[in-house]
């Protein structure tokens, strides 16, 4: 069992001793360790294990979880399946099969686990049995099984598989892409948009939703529940077995889905159907709501329907809100409606009083306790990002990390409080590695309102030094740099080099208030640049260790538009810019990228109607005031920002004589996902870090 003090939210005595007995241990190790601890690199951040899709048993003694580790040689991840007790006391690997194993699901009686594999070339159903270890296949369909769910009595399986619409089987799909990869033209034919989504080019195929016996589980007995409709279940790229969910009873389906017509890449329209497990008439429920409807949840007892709801149509960041529907009555409740918080995840409690919400809170990702009837929310972590819950009758399993430690799972017991760590899966990696401390600070932003940010010191940091910073900018642009270890854009990575990160979640940022998201649509260069200005003299009068003007920008998306941004209006301040896949026209960035929901709504419309908005803060306009060396990045893939607004921002730094590198990487999206590419874009980055900022004491 490991303890952990972060999460202790009722103290007494027996508790505090413990406290205090981890913070010994952990001080004579880190005394022990200080002669051959190094600072935190890439190849580090790359290599660390990643825990998730953890789910607990039924009897609430036993964790299973998915485990990835990354394959340099091979240059991708693979995925493992392990079990731990409820306690931390017990680890065992389940799966050692070199295709990745995944999404574990116990059985009602806790006597076999499920997961997806694809040990035998495509993806498919297989069980575990906890008591003779045998691994058995259960499904062998002529298709993937891409996501899946199964029935509180396990008798039935709903599972997702990417077919083409147009086939009445599983057989046939499989048979159209056979034929496909025979065909020597290549020519892909579109009337309507989407005709590319965030990676990939559109091929006629969708991703449907079916259900099959688990006693038969082959592909004769398949039934197709979502056929009747034109759309992706689960949503594409990023939608997963959240997005649809089995009653209590097992007799009913409910899932989410946006209808695919000609205007799927301006809408935002996802609506909750529900449908009989064994096929046959669909309703949709939402049907008012003309904005996002997702994340279905029944209660316990299956006498209720949950659901998140935003609502205004075409913005994808707005707040999204808890709706409750009697399932005999038919009534519809808001239950979050006065709190000031987008939900991320919810699960009910047993008792179906509860729910266990994640969501960002202030630079967090917070777990609260809220209580239906009363609504309201008690904040259950105060550090940190929560995600991956598991709710036992007596116990929540969740995932947690922050920003000096990586994602492991934790035991919050519901009856004392109490908190304690239950895997360590990068022990043996994270034993000679040291991170920077770091702090959450505010300061008067846009307005004189509270903007808040964080700082993150080197491991080996001297108060009496002066170090360069490396100032990162966030993307979305409603996302969050928060207390948060991410597995791309890491403040340790840049303090491991000897710098000082800085992170500010500036207007627009998510986690303070809906008014506060929304405060950047149309003034994409307006309050964010205030805050960051602001943000910078906050820091040069704050922090005397920090050295402002010896000083690099990074950021990636709308981070890469700031960078833009800061070129042509704030072009002093910072020695060098890093611009991932950032903006560089906001008219071409318009015509070409692929979600025009999110563009139209952050500039008031389409272009050919609001080009004043588009152009009110386009960087393009200004390119003649650059003249502060910049890296440009950019994913070949990424359909999101397209190249040539990489191309752009190079073409005008290179025209200009102004020193400048582009890095491109052909075989990644709008991020870098494969591990040796990320450790080249680390290394790329860094060494940019290091020619432009000076490491020496500037005291």
């Amino acid at each position: 069992m490991y303890s952990s003090d972060i999460y202790i939210t009722k103290w007494d005595n027996s508790i505090l001793m413990k406290y205090l007995a981890f913070i010994l241990s952990a001080v004579m190790a880190t005394q022990a360790q200080a002669d051959q601890a190094k600072d935190f690199t890439a190849e580090d951040l790359v290599t660390l294990h990643r825990v998730g899709a953890a789910t607990l048993s039924p009897d609430g003694k036993s964790v299973a979880y998915q485990l990835r580790s990354t394959d340099l040689e091979a240059d991708r991840g693979r995925y493992d399946i392990y079990m731990v007790s409820s306690d931390g006391d017990n680890t065992q690997q389940v799966t050692t099969h070199p295709s990745s194993d995944t999404s574990p699901t116990w059985s009602s009686d806790g006597r076999k686990l499920f997961f997806l594999s694809s040990r035998n070339g495509s993806n498919q159903l297989y069980a575990f049995d906890v008591k003779t270890k045998n691994i058995s296949q259960i499904t062998d369909f002529p298709v993937a099984v891409d996501s899946y769910k199964l029935s509180t009595d396990n008798q039935h399986m709903v599972f997702s598989a990417t077919v083409f619409p147009e086939c009445k089987d599983l057989i046939c799909s499989k048979k159209k892409l056979a034929q496909r990869k025979t065909q020597k033209a290549t020519g892909k034919l579109y009337d309507q948009t989407f005709v590319r989504h965030w990676d990939h080019w559109l091929d006629g195929t969708q991703s449907r939703l079916f259900s099959v016996s688990l006693a038969k589980a082959d592909s004769e007995s398949v039934v197709p529940l979502s056929h009747a409709l034109n759309g992706n279940v689960p949503s594409r790229p990023f939608g997963g077995a959240e997005e649809y969910t089995i009653s209590p009873d097992g007799k009913t389906v409910v899932f989410t889905l946006r209808i695919a017509d000609d205007k799927e890449s301006r809408s935002t329209n996802f609506d909750i159907y529900s449908t009989p497990i064994a096929g046959g008439q669909i309703e949709n429920l939402t049907l008012a709501n003309k904005a996002w409807d997702t994340q279905p949840v029944f209660s316990p007892d299956g006498t209720q329907l949950a659901w998140l709801a935003m609502d205004r149509p075409g913005f994808e960041a707005d707040r999204l809100q808890v709706q409750i529907k009697d399932l005999k009555s038919g009534e519809v409740t808001n239950v979050t409606k006065d709190w000031d918080r987008s939900v991320s995840s919810f699960q009910f409690s047993h008792d179906g009083k509860t729910l266990y919400i994640t969501g960002n809170n202030i630079g967090k990702k917070s777990l609260w306790a809220f209580d239906i009837e009363s609504k309201e929310p008690t904040l259950l972590t105060h550090t940190g990002y929560v995600g991956g819950v598991s709710v036992g009758s007596d116990q929540l399993i969740f995932q947690y990390d922050d920003l000096k430690r990586p994602a492991d799972l934790y035991r919050l017991d519901l009856s004392s409080g109490r908190a304690q760590q239950i895997t360590q899966v990068n022990k043996a990696k994270l034993a000679n590695l040291q991170f920077g401390d770091y702090e959450q600070f505010s300061f008067k932003g846009w307005n004189d309102e509270t903007v808040y940010g964080y700082v993150v010191k080197p491991a080996d940091f001297d108060p009496d030094q002066s170090y360069p910073l490396a100032f990162l900018i966030h993307g979305g642009p409603q996302g969050s740099f928060g207390d948060h270890f991410h597995y791309r854009w890491n403040p340790q990575t840049y303090t491991g080099q000897g710098f000082v990160a800085v992170m500010i979640d500036f207007h627009g940022s998510t986690g303070y208030g809906q008014e506060f998201t929304d405060s950047i649509t149309g003034d994409w260069g307006g309050k964010p640049l205030v805050d960051l200005q602001e943000g910078m003299t906050y820091i040069d009068n704050t922090y005397s260790y920090i050295d402002t003007d010896n000083s690099c920008a990074l950021g990636a998306s709308y981070g890469g538009y700031m960078i833009n941004w800061i070129a042509g209006q704030w072009p002093d301040q910072f020695k060098c810019l890093v611009n991932h896949d950032g903006i560089f026209d906001n008219r071409m960035m318009y015509y070409a990228t692929e979600e025009l929901w999110f563009v139209e709504w952050e500039n008031g419309g389409a272009y050919f109607d609001t080009p004043e908005t588009f152009e009110k803060h386009n960087p393009v306009h200004h390119v003649k005031n650059w003249k502060t060396p910049m890296l440009v990045v950019q994913g070949t893939k990424d359909f999101r920002v397209p190249e040539t607004q990489s191309l752009g921002t190079f073409t005008a730094l290179q025209r200009q004589g102004i020193p400048s590198q582009l890095l491109v990487f052909e075989d990644e999206n709008h991020w870098v996902l494969k591990p040796n590419n990320s450790m080249q874009w680390h290394q790329v980055v860094n060494d940019w870090l290091h020619q432009w900022l000076n490491k020496e004491s500037q005291r």
